[in-house]
């Protein structure tokens, strides 16, 4: 039998056209996340293969796979506040490609690494630079949400232009040079002494006016205990001290009149 014939069988027909298939692969899947560009001998289409299992003409047609999933890109620049000092800024970014532009990006741009090249890395430096040209350090650092919020809205209307949509994004971390880190806590232990300075004086203050306000009350009762204090008052004070024993020794002061001193001395009353 000729050889020819033999390729002619039913059962050799079927494994050859699976041949055929599996090295020409028409068929195509796209996962879960991704878009496919579709392009005819190299040419970018308009339509783009959603998820899903698709057919396409071997050798004509050919795929490229793009995720449009929210990838995460982390990057730290550089920059100079408006008072001119050296600003380190450590980035994270969140962003997708627009599903319904994959294939514009890809034909303007190219893949997902090239995008972060050419596009994110850049975009982040040139926005953080004029941003943070805005702010004194120490605004920086007092208004950071402001400046997050400026920075977020500058970054999404530049990205979008290039197909790419911004999520989020987080200032992770902002320092400065080690020189005006030194400087600032200087000047954080300088207020410090100052408020503790200023409260030992305030307290002093406080304790001097305790005192006035007590010598002021003591006088005051002095005043008040002379001004009440009379004869028959005191008089009665004595009997009422007075244990009735006489005192053994008789001087000249009990006998030729009454003595405040004497009476407090020795407490008994006066004699008639």
């Amino acid at each position: 039998m000729p050889r020819y014939q033999l390729f002619l069988k039913p059962a050799n027909l079927f494994f050859l056209l699976l041949l055929l298939l599996i090295l020409l692969n028409p068929v195509m899947i796209i996962n879960a996340g991704e878009r496919g560009i579709l392009m005819v001998f190299g040419k970018v289409q308009p339509s783009i293969l959603d998820e899903g299992l698709h057919f396409i003409i071997p050798v004509v047609q050919t795929v490229q796979k793009m995720t449009v999933r929210i990838q995460k890109q982390e990057i730290s620049a550089e920059a100079s506040s408006k008072d001119l000092q050296e600003v380190f800024t450590d980035v994270a970014l969140n962003w997708h490609i627009v599903p319904e532009e994959v294939n514009l990006a890809f034909q303007q741009i190219g893949d997902e690494q090239t995008i972060v090249e050419a596009i994110i890395n850049p975009v982040i430096e040139e926005i953080l630079k004029a941003v943070m040209a805005k702010y004194t350090a120490e605004e920086i650092i007092t208004c950071r949400e402001n400046v997050k919020s400026e920075v977020d809205d500058l970054l999404t209307s530049l990205l979008i232009n290039y197909h790419i949509q911004v999520d989020n994004i987080s200032l992770v971390h902002v320092h400065f040079s080690q020189r005006f880190t030194d400087a600032v806590e200087a000047k954080q232990i300088a207020e410090q002494d100052a408020k503790k300075a200023g409260f030992l004086v305030l307290k002093a203050i406080k304790e001097a006016e305790v005192k006035v306000n007590l010598a002021k009350g003591e006088a005051e009762a002095q005043l008040l205990l002379q001004k009440t204090l009379t004869p028959e008052i005191l008089h009665k004070e004595i009997i009422d001290k007075w244990n009735g024993n006489l005192p053994l020794v008789m001087d000249d002061r009990l006998i030729h009149g009454f003595n405040l001193e004497s009476l407090f001395n020795h407490p008994f009353p006066q004699l008639p």
